[in-house]
């Protein structure tokens, strides 16, 4: 009798395992397929970004393209406190410093980076609003001004002479990061 039991644990277990497995493989599929769409669509999406970035998200084992979206944008978020606070830690820095450093010149585009970012945190804030109430052209609108946040941002420090911005890889991802949400925006039926 034990062994019928064993058994049958064994199958059940042995089955819950597999529909796990495949659970996973295909919500990583999802993750997978919308990721291939957006860089063949979109020449700022990478491939491997994409991936990494959606991956990372928890709850992007079992998300659909809808839940995706929700994801990408809550990266965005994310990337923007992230930005606005390595900003915050930059120009604490330079103020500590009591003889002007040569690093003084970034304090103007610092500043304006600092603005971009409290403006982005609340846009992306109010876009995830409108994608949960389905407002998609709304949504469309507040990503876009995103991007143009952060080449707005980036475009600061090119314009001094010799200027070498501090935050291209944080302005990248984030433009980058608004294009995944875009392209999985524009994916929904």
């Amino acid at each position: 009798m034990s062994c019928n039991y064993t058994h049958r644990f064994i199958a059940l277990a042995s089955s819950l395992f597999v529909a796990l497995y495949l659970n996973s493989t295909v919500a990583n599929d999802v993750v997978a397929r919308t990721c291939e769409i957006s860089a063949a669509k979109d020449p700022n999406v990478h491939l491997d970004f994409c991936l990494r970035s959606l991956a990372a998200a928890p709850a992007s084992d079992t998300a659909d393209l809808y839940e995706l979206g929700a994801i990408s944008i809550e990266l965005i978020g994310r990337n923007a406190t992230s930005t606005r606070r390595y900003i915050e830690r930059l120009l604490k820095k330079n103020k500590k410093k009591k003889n002007p450093s040569p690093d003084s010149y970034l304090r103007p585009p610092l500043n304006d980076c600092r603005e971009l970012y409290s403006d982005v945190r609340v846009t992306v804030r109010d876009a995830a609003a409108d994608y949960a109430s389905k407002r998609y052209e709304e949504v469309n609108v507040k990503l876009s001004s995103v991007m143009d946040a952060a080449t707005t941002c980036e475009d600061g420090f090119k314009e001094m002479d010799g200027g070498v911005s501090p935050l291209t890889k944080r302005n990248d991802d984030a433009f980058e990061l608004t294009a995944i949400a875009l392209c999985i925006l524009n994916m929904r039926p």
